[in-house]
């Protein structure tokens, strides 16, 4: 039985989970409404979303504390309970987790912007991002899971904000849109020049989550390998969101489609998968089904 994550990958492909906030979603969690808070008011949903994954398949699954940060959690007036949250979202995951998995502790964005985009600056980015690091590492996680940042800006202060209260690995996704140009942040960052910047300042694996479908991802995947000799992450989203006729999310992608790229996915680089948006334990156990078919 593997001891750390990187052990596990020495071995195969290690596989995450899919959308959380799809779950929560289909269980109910109202539009607007904070996510985080379900920690405290609603745990047995939580965990049985985290059960669910693992039961899947999911050699780790991410805590439910993406928007878990003291500047995200202040647009619901919850900023004074960051600690307390994030200890939560940590403390469900570890409860459902099964002997030998593991919990990645999740850091998304704060939803602002630096100078001059934004009003704030590096400083009170690391120290938001360092606030929930240290909460989620006291919470017992195995490593801490910085994704879905759309400016290298924002993920560096993550990473060092995470760096400067944990000694857990730290593992760092960028989001990009696929341009004419080739694939780029929202910000304008480059591939090359995000995950050159990630991994020399410590992170212990790069790489990419949101936005893009399978297809699309995988042709980043190879460009990123070119990038980095670290572990590339790749989590992409089952398409584009669309509004239904019932006024609810689907995604554009089905789920034949979107699994018909893991294999080159793979093939192009990838040591860490998993799904995004729209995906589900259903696509987690047929991505697990062709792991344990490539061993």
């Amino acid at each position: 039985m593997p001891g750390t994550i990187f052990d596990l990958m020495k071995e195969r492909v290690v596989l995450m989970d899919g959308g959380l906030g799809t779950e929560f979603m289909r269980l109910g969690l109202p539009q607007g409404t904070c996510p985080e808070l379900w920690n405290a008011e609603k745990p047995e949903l939580v965990a049985g979303v985290h059960s669910s994954y693992f039961e899947a398949g999911s050699d780790a699954v991410s805590t439910n504390s993406f928007g878990g940060n003291r500047i995200k959690l202040s647009s619901h007036r919850l900023e004074s309970r960051c600690v307390e949250l994030n200890r939560a979202a940590a403390r469900l995951a570890l409860d459902a987790r099964p002997a030998g998995r593991f919990v990645a502790g999740s850091m998304g964005p704060t939803g602002k912007f630096l100078k001059p985009q934004g009003v704030y600056l590096e400083k009170e980015f690391e120290e938001a991002f360092a606030e929930q690091a240290l909460a989620l590492t006291q919470g017992g996680v195995d490593f801490l899971l910085i994704e879905t940042m759309f400016d290298l800006r924002e993920a560096l202060c993550a990473l060092k904000g995470a760096k400067g209260v944990s000694s857990l690995p730290v593992f760092a996704a960028v989001t990009f849109n696929r341009t004419r140009r080739g694939f780029f942040t929202l910000m304008g960052d480059s591939v090359a020049r995000c995950l050159g910047e990630l991994e020399a300042s410590g992170a212990e694996a790069v790489g990419t989550n949101c936005t893009l479908n399978s297809a699309d991802m995988a042709d980043l995947v190879a460009e990123m390998r070119k990038a980095t000799v670290l572990p590339l992450i790749a989590q992409p989203n089952a398409g584009q969101p669309e509004l239904n006729q019932g006024g609810g999310l689907s995604y554009s992608q089905g789920i034949e489609e979107y699994l018909r790229e893991f294999p080159r996915l793979i093939g192009n680089g990838a040591r860490i998968i998993g799904g995004c948006c729209g995906t589900n334990p259903e696509h987690i156990r047929r991505i697990a089904a062709l792991i344990k078919k490539s061993i």
